[in-house]
């Protein structure tokens, strides 16, 4: 059997790669798009997120009861963990065994968290997926998921600048238009150095 050798760390974050949006901004959608268009020799991982709600069918998320949720925090079994929303999300410790083995992870974080997870990683690459105002109203109600009072607190909220760490690199994905363009400016990221 053959083992690839092993990279240099990245325990630094240099090889994550942090995606955030508001929501409704298609940051599951292009993940399973990114996740689907990926060679098998491809050195990048997208990691699951746990949340205390039911996950949709289109997201690589991880369901836990609040109670579980606590009990892996307590026991250090999250990299990264928030709340938004009434939720709470976290990132699991086996990103850092994946950056350390010098591959590039994908993970599916929060704008206000942000700061945060550049303290933690600090060259992590900040992917800050948006849309436009007309096409994220349509896609907040095609979700089906909250009231109109709700969607024009998100609308609200999608347009609200958000706390920049100073030294961590900052990407734009336009994700208005097709999702495979999308995809295809994600790659092109993955594959600078």
């Amino acid at each position: 059997m053959q083992t690839r050798p092993q990279a240099p760390s990245q325990a630094d974050g240099s090889g994550l790669f942090y995606v955030m949006g508001p929501s409704g901004s298609g940051k599951d959608s292009l993940l399973r798009a990114l996740r689907e268009s990926l060679q098998p020799a491809d050195p990048v991982v997208i990691a699951h997120r746990y949340i205390t709600r039911a996950a949709d069918d289109n997201e690589a998320s991880v369901p836990l009861t609040p109670d579980e949720f606590t009990r892996r925090v307590d026991l250090g079994c999250l990299a990264l963990h928030w709340q938004s929303h009434g939720l709470q999300y976290g990132i699991g410790v086996e990103i850092e065994q994946w950056l350390a083995r010098g591959l590039k992870v994908i993970v599916n974080g929060s704008r206000e968290y942000l700061p945060v997870a550049a303290e933690r990683f600090p060259k992590l690459c900040a992917v800050h997926v948006r849309v436009r105002p007309e096409v994220l109203a349509t896609r907040l109600r095609q979700r089906g998921r909250e009231s109109e009072e709700a969607i024009a607190g998100r609308l609200a909220r999608a347009t609200q600048a958000f706390d920049m760490p100073a030294d961590v690199r900052l990407v734009e994905i336009d994700n208005s238009g097709s999702l495979q363009h999308a995809a295809a400016v994600f790659r092109e990221l993955l594959a600078t150095p």
